[in-house]
């Protein structure tokens, strides 16, 4: 080897998560002939960061084993020391043992006078926001145009009129005619729209129709129990006149909501109102190493102060998903995600998906070879405490502590979903570098690697990358990504809401949509 080569083979920095596993994980570049762990096994290739290497011979068939945990098989015969990915690692299916609310443990709660505190906006229906919007809706894509129209009108510079108004936000999407009047996919656009116009973090908002529309604007607001009111308005284009005369329209009634919207005064709230929505995207193989379970330490701290956090993306926890089973409250809530599980490997069978085993591209880059190696990884983000229970997607949350909604993987589809159902913030581990963004709850953003915080600081909040380097345990990165939340949920700007990313973000789930 040549001087740099050997530098490169010292510096080698692997890490073996259970004394069971049969590989490690490359936490930074190793380079063939690098010494691995305290071992006589050198590397057998060039290793990028986040792959995995064999620390001993794994004969054809048997299983990969990465936290004790079966996330593949041998697709030939392994040498010690060699590199393990897509290429080598065969995705079958995996023997599970649901066990149902086996392992559950009721979380002891901090009394009330010793739970952390955020300054929150307390609303008449007691509910807390984080935020303080004034939202436009639309029952169908042809009423687009004039809500974008009337959120441009109220710029920065007219709404410094207004200071304790975070901005107007128009809340497009793509469908509500064309499509059935009745049944699922109504169901869902129909329940995420409700969901975010009775979101604590909307000051209030106005519904703009078209007019002739399926999704019926007097359909949807009898359905969803919705009633017109001062801070809940609604437009119908062919009713007044026209594009013109809605935007005109649609300028006064947020004018008229203003003064009442601006009337607020954050205070001292307990973290028991705080709910966040837990997600991932461009993950690597090194997320389930430090941002996922640093977010899950984070989410035991938030459990244990009376709050909430959820868990989505259902293809992204297939083959896990006895791991959450197991700490179910109750056979019943347990069988619930196993339903949902069921639906969609009948939903997607045949079809070229990520939960039938192929992972994006960028995921297997970062290191992850299969669903199976991605969703060990994503489940980290659940931590330690009991799953209470399962919703649907978009579903009101009222049960506190750890609970899953039923998502696709698409991020901003899932936390559209997660929004809908009351998180009042999202937090958002990436090893790649994603650059999400959300409204009107305002998105965390958790690097997994110090290289790519690093490249990516405007877009990052954290560096998760510290467990990997050495210098945070996961109890500390835990608690450090607690405080950030308790900050930003008392006001303090998120990277993506500085940039203003979060408006194109809004993705009510279409079914069709596939994760």
């Amino acid at each position: 080897m040549d001087s740099q080569t050997m530098q490169e083979a010292k510096n080698a920095r692997v890490m073996l998560l259970s004394p069971t596993d049969n590989v490690v994980v490359a936490t930074s570049p190793v380079a063939k002939g690098a010494r691995l762990l305290a071992q006589e096994i050198r590397a057998n290739h060039d290793t990028p960061q986040g792959h995995k290497i064999a620390v001993r011979p794994i004969q054809q068939g048997a299983p990969i084993l990465k936290f004790d945990t079966v996330i593949g098989y041998a697709a030939e015969d392994i040498a010690a020391g060699d590199w393990l990915h897509s290429h080598n690692i065969k995705f079958d299916a995996v023997d599970k043992d649901y066990a149902f609310a086996r392992d559950y443990t009721p979380t002891e709660l901090l009394p009330p006078k010793e739970r952390a505190q955020f300054m929150g906006i307390r609303r008449g229906n007691g509910r807390v926001a984080t935020r303080n919007y004034i939202g436009l809706f639309v029952t169908v894509n042809c009423s687009a145009t004039v809500a974008r129209k009337i959120a441009n009108y109220f710029d920065e510079e007219r709404m410094e009129a207004w200071e304790n108004v975070d901005g107007v936000i128009p809340f497009i999407h793509e469908s509500g005619c064309g499509m059935e009047l009745t049944g699922e996919p109504m169901d869902l656009l129909r329940r995420t729209l409700s969901g975010y116009i009775r979101h604590p973090n909307l000051a209030g908002a106005i519904v703009l129709s078209l007019g002739c529309e399926r999704n019926n604007l007097a359909q949807f607001f009898e359905e969803e129990g919705l009633a017109e009111g001062k801070m809940l308005r609604t437009i119908t284009m062919q009713h007044v006149g026209g594009t013109a005369r809605a935007i005109a329209e649609g300028k006064d009634a947020v004018r008229e909501m203003l003064d009442q919207a601006n009337a607020v005064r954050r205070e001292p709230c307990s973290a028991e109102h705080i709910t966040i929505g837990m997600q991932c995207g461009g993950s690597d193989g090194l997320s389930g190493l430090s941002a996922n379970p640093g977010l899950g330490a984070a989410a035991d701290i938030l459990v244990r102060n009376g709050g909430t956090a959820i868990l989505s993306e259902t293809p992204e926890i297939f083959g896990v998903e006895h791991l959450l089973t197991r700490r179910a409250r109750s056979e019943a809530v347990g069988r619930k995600l196993v339903e949902r599980m069921d639906w969609w490997l009948d939903y997607t069978r045949g079809r070229d998906t990520q939960i039938n085993g192929v992972v994006s591209p960028g995921n297997q880059a970062g290191g992850l070879a299969n669903v199976l190696e991605k969703s060990l990884g994503g489940a980290k983000k659940s931590g330690s405490t009991g799953l209470m229970e399962v919703y649907r997607y978009a579903e009101p949350v009222t049960q506190k502590g750890l609970v899953f909604m039923d998502t696709p993987g698409f991020d901003p589809v899932s936390a559209t979903g997660q929004i809908a159902g009351g998180a009042n913030l999202i937090c958002f581990t990436t090893g790649r570098g994603s650059c999400f963004g959300s409204y009107p709850s305002p998105t965390i953003k958790l690097a997994s690697n110090t290289p790519m915080f690093t490249q990516m600081r405007d877009d990052m909040d954290i560096n998760c990358g510290t467990v990997i380097d050495g210098e945070a345990t996961l109890e500390e990165l835990g608690q450090v990504i607690f405080d950030r939340i308790l900050a930003i949920a008392s006001g303090e700007q998120s990277k993506s809401e500085a940039l203003g990313v979060g408006e194109e973000e809004f993705a009510p789930w279409p079914i069709g949509v596939t994760g």
